[in-house]
């Protein structure tokens, strides 16, 4: 593989560090940008040239992206620091919601000033809502439901018009990666230190809710970042889904969670009670979300996951 330059947008979050020391370790030429200027020192130690520029800020971003000159921008940029519950989704997630928006059109502005020929984001697919009802296999081409329940109608607007507007772009090739929920080191689902969706469940503050039959689609953090340096390396323009072979219903990953975690059993929650303790969004992710297929980034991307189920992920792959 021929080296690019590659600039990463949200280098220090746990899926850009993660890429900044494989893309570095296959002879790559990484910039790492940051809006902390106290995690400069972590990207040279991982072998990136740090810049420190708030994403918002579209002359910062235009200047930062200008003097790296790259071949390729990754955009892993999200707001989830202050993220502590889903009652209020809307609001939890107004912050990540403006880096899809206004930070991925200031970065594809400053790309294409800078004659960038690849561009590569996170957007997510560990919950959808498809036409028709719950399924499976939601593919990449199939129609969403158009009038999502209120309170996710911002945070999937904001995906959608990512995906638009990167797959849409006819001056490089834009590619939108779906990624499942993640797990693993250094995630929320994690052992070491303990994730806080992993202490949720050791205290049974994680509930079934109803019959807990809507899906999540997993993926490791480590098959997430190696699906995205395919991506950067040679996938074709396009959206690509990126998630292990077998999404799980809640009434299924919770209960396997919490004895791998060494937990009791998790509660059950009726619907109209979870409704008001939880609040709406716990309540459709839990029994209307659908699973994805990721047999479009298996096949195009040349790439599988090494926990290709997220039993033997959760049994392994938490530490």
């Amino acid at each position: 593989m021929q080296s690019q330059r590659i600039f990463i947008a949200g280098a220090t979050g746990v899926l850009g560090r993660r890429l900044v020391r494989l893309l570095t370790e296959r002879g790559h030429q990484v910039t790492g940008m940051t809006r902390t200027a106290s995690k400069r020192g972590m990207l040279e130690q991982l072998g990136a040239t740090p810049v420190v520029a708030d994403a918002l800020d579209a002359s910062a971003v235009g200047t930062a992206i200008s003097e790296a000159e790259p071949d390729v921008v990754v955009h892993q940029l999200t707001d989830l620091a202050h993220l502590r519950s889903m009652r209020n989704f809307d609001r939890s997630f107004a912050g990540n919601a403006r880096l899809r928006r206004e930070g991925t059109d200031i970065l594809l502005s400053a790309s294409r000033a800078a004659g960038v020929r690849r561009f590569v984001a996170q957007c997510y697919g560990g919950f959808l809502f498809p036409e028709g009802g719950t399924r499976a296999d939601v593919g990449e081409d199939d129609p969403l439901d158009p009038a999502p329940h209120p309170t996710f109608r911002a945070a999937l607007a904001a995906d959608r018009h990512l995906e638009r507007v990167v797959t849409g772009a006819t001056w490089m090739d834009g590619v939108a990666l779906r990624y499942g929920a993640f797990y693993g080191p250094g995630t929320s689902m994690s052992l070491e230190p303990p994730g806080v969706q992993s202490e949720m469940v050791r205290r049974r503050q994680y509930p079934i809710v109803g019959d807990g039959a809507g899906y999540t689609s997993f993926i490791h953090i480590d098959d997430a970042a190696a699906a995205t340096v395919a991506a950067i390396e040679h996938g074709r323009p396009g959206i690509y889904q990126v998630a292990d072979d077998e999404p799980a219903r809640a009434s299924e990953w919770l209960p396997a969670l919490a004895q791998v975690l060494g937990a009791r059993p998790p509660m059950r929650l009726p619907v109209w009670l979870a409704r008001i303790m939880a609040g709406p969004a716990v309540v459709e992710i839990m029994t209307r979300a659908s699973g994805v297929s990721n047999a479009k980034a298996r096949r195009e991307l040349d790439w599988q996951p090494v926990y290709s189920s997220w039993r033997a992920g959760f049994a392994h792959g938490l530490r």
